[in-house]
């Protein structure tokens, strides 16, 4: 295995969705380095979302290739994603509402005493322990963890939810939106996470319609547009002008991979 291959954490050759006669992905060559963050931005329908359901096993592809770090993938569902390190943060956030803190962060991952199927404890003071740590390290303050999930307001639920994914995600953090519903201290708190994220050298997918946000996190910013990506820019030699041209298709593609 070359030194790229084995900096490349995720790479896609020729990824593909159809919906029958819809082709929602088509031709999607992506790659993703070691500790890199990058963006996806299209406009809405360009295939971003889609492109993010097949590679953490929500859908499968149509016709093309995975490689995970350094391996070729096949993921059948979200699980097996998360079970090789994937970790994502999609829009509806996927929050028990009438659970608390540490009962969220471990969700279908509960610390028990003793594994008893329906009959099992929950190590709950150990579950505690450990959210406590995941908030810590990402940074995010909720005075109270047993508070119920439904009692938070929207920044705080968003915090939940990347803190669950930072803490166990050992290769890739995936984010669909991260900042959409929230105010500008909110934003600010989810912008911090993903800078200490940077920090921690996880890699990450920022997918959002935000380009101040985008020009502030990234390293690299890919463009959809109707269902293929039609350019991959290093942030530090573009702009906001060049990256709506991509998106509304006054520009043609630029630099977008063509993997053997």
């Amino acid at each position: 295995m070359s030194d790229t291959q084995k900096d490349m954490i995720l790479k896609t050759v020729g990824l593909a969705k159809r919906y029958g006669g819809v082709h929602a992905l088509e031709d999607a060559n992506f790659e993703l380095k070691a500790g890199e963050h990058v963006a996806i931005v299209g406009d809405n329908g360009a295939g971003k979302s889609t492109f993010v359901r097949q590679i953490t096993g929500v859908e499968q592809p149509s016709a093309g290739e995975i490689y995970f770090d350094g391996e070729k993938v096949e993921f059948k569902s979200p699980i097996e994603a998360r079970d090789c390190g994937i970790e994502t943060v999609f829009q509806n956030l996927a929050l028990a509402d009438d659970l608390d803190v540490p009962s969220n962060l471990f969700l279908g991952r509960e610390e028990r005493y003793f594994n008893l199927g329906p009959f099992s404890i929950l190590n709950e003071r150990k579950m505690l322990a450990h959210a406590q740590d995941a908030l810590r390290t990402t940074g995010v303050k909720i005075p109270d963890l047993r508070n119920k999930i439904r009692n938070m307001s929207g920044g705080q639920r968003q915090c939940v939810a990347i803190s669950r994914a930072a803490s166990f995600a050992s290769k890739l953090i995936i984010m669909d939106e991260p900042t959409a519903a929230l105010g500008v201290q909110e934003t600010a708190q989810v912008e911090n996470i993903i800078r200490t994220l940077k920090s921690r050298g996880i890699p990450l997918i920022l997918i959002s319609h935000n380009l101040r946000q985008v020009f502030d996190l990234v390293d690299r910013i890919w463009v959809f547009r109707r269902g293929r990506i039609v350019g991959a820019v290093d942030r530090s030699k573009t702009d906001g002008n060049e990256i709506v041209s991509l998106i509304t298709g006054v520009k043609a593609a630029v630099d977008a991979p063509d993997f053997a």
